[in-house]
């Protein structure tokens, strides 16, 4: 099949309009080492905003005759794209807010490679160099507000949920948009889209003219989940762990809508902070909603959070069904507990310090064989700390489903092995199939193929 494509030429319209020549030649490098496949990749998602497709791999053969170029000119820099998808532009100029996000690209990439990973300041290997890392990547997108109120809230959910689903979480997006709240998300389609949808409307009605769409994503995820049109800041963190510690140390309260695995290694993510005994007395308001068809979904999360980390880890969070209006206005009485907290604590409204995240939450973690044959799943370690490697294993799982990376070793070395004590892989499993029979795993003409074994010991 044959798409539609466009070469065109686009300038910065006053964001990052000069770079340095060695910042240039890391970009234009094509070797392995350089950043040019990842400025490339990134930029092709960024293009393919606003299209159905969630498949990052096909995305790439799609467009195979794809390139950027940087352009250094006398007055600044432009890109120079060749066969670009024609979607991205209108009337062969390109639609603003993909150009905008086109240089949100750059702008990231050069400043994780050139002040992140060559700073000999931050220690990569310790905690507070990682929280430090996140929070210069944060404030050098400017998305860091510090002068306003806490209304800041995280929506997690699926990518392709249906259409009773999305329309709902348009609907929780409204009601919070009437109260003044501002929303956060992994910046793609479905439940990430519908919140800031309908908090568009929310804001017009209440004539709230400077709204905050934020959208994080990362290298990996980005061209299955292209930014939706609605992202007014978009940022790129450069891996899951550091896109996963921006939302919970920017957000004030968090929502979950429905969706398949990596929902649930957001809500495993999130569990191990609070779990965290240095944690305890926190305010960090945790909800879990969608319509009534999707009651299931969350019996089978509550029961399987139940199963593996017991009671304690069912009181983090209230689920709420069907009801837009009680989950803004739980919201709303949990971001006064927070702002409340953070006065006493004398925290910053735009940046949770006090949260202390464990290192086995921050470190990359690189979901092959290895790695995943390697997991701590049993009941001989702390709550959080089983967490976290329940989160490491269902990111394993994202990874063999959606990322390029990850299909292909998949593809080379055959299913992920997942090894762990019964008490846990049973329930894995159980709601594994049960998310493939929801159909909200990653669904071929011939059904689910599972990209993982399970083993128990």
């Amino acid at each position: 099949m044959i798409y539609e494509v466009i070469d065109a030429h686009v300038y910065p319209d006053g964001q990052l309009d000069v770079l340095s020549r060695t910042e240039v030649s890391r970009l234009l490098d094509t070797s392995q080492t350089g950043l040019y496949r990842l400025f490339r990749n990134s930029s092709l998602a960024v293009l393919n905003c606003g299209n159905p497709l969630d498949d990052g791999r096909e995305l790439l053969e799609r467009y195979q005759s794809f390139d950027i170029t940087l352009v250094q000119e006398e007055k600044g820099i432009s890109l120079k794209l060749k066969d670009a998808p024609a979607s991205a532009f209108v009337d062969n100029t390109i639609i603003k807010g993909i150009g905008e996000h086109l240089f949100t690209v750059l702008r990231d990439i050069l400043y994780v490679n050139g002040e992140i990973y060559s700073n000999p300041k931050l220690d990569l290997n310790s905690s507070e160099g990682l929280t430090d890392a996140v929070f210069h990547i944060l404030r050098n997108a400017d998305v860091l507000k510090p002068n306003s109120e806490p209304n800041l809230v995280v929506c997690w959910g699926g990518h392709s949920i249906g259409r009773t689903e999305y329309d709902y979480s348009k609907e929780v997006g409204y009601q919070l948009g009437l109260r003044g709240l501002n929303i956060c998300t992994g910046c793609g389609p479905g439940a990430m889209k519908g919140p800031m949808k309908g908090a568009t409307i929310g804001h017009a009605k209440q004539r709230i003219k400077k709204s905050q769409y934020l959208g994080l994503t990362e290298p990996g995820i980005i061209a299955a989940e292209p930014p939706n049109p609605i992202v007014n800041e978009l940022v790129i963190l450069p891996d899951i762990e550091k896109r996963l510690e921006a939302f919970v140390r920017l957000g004030h309260a968090m929502i979950v809508f429905p969706g398949g695995v990596g929902t649930a290694e957001e809500i495993f993510y999130t569990l191990g902070i609070l779990m965290h005994p240095s944690n305890k007395d926190i305010p960090f308001p945790l909800i879990f909603t969608g319509p009534e068809n999707a009651k299931d979904y969350f019996i089978e999360i509550d029961q399987f959070i139940l199963n593996t980390l017991g009671k304690e880890a069912q009181g983090y969070y209230k689920i709420i069904i069907a009801d837009p209006d009680a989950v803004a206005k739980e919201v709303q009485n949990g971001i006064r507990d927070v702002k409340e907290y953070r006065e006493n604590k004398n925290d910053a409204y735009y940046f949770n310090w006090t949260l202390n995240i464990d290192p086995i939450m921050q470190l990359p973690f690189t979901p092959n064989h290895e790695n995943m044959l390697a997991l701590a799943l049993h009941h001989d370690q702390e709550n959080y700390q089983l967490a976290a490697n329940i989160r490491n294993a269902l990111s394993g799982i994202v990874a063999g489903n959606v990322k390029e990376d990850g299909i292909k070793a998949v593809e080379s070395k055959g299913p992920l092995i997942i090894r762990g004590n019964q008490e846990i892989i049973e329930p894995l499993s159980s709601l594994l199939k049960s998310f493939a029979a929801m159909q909200r795993m990653k669904i071929s003409s011939s059904g689910y193929i599972p990209c993982y074994k399970f083993e128990s010991y």
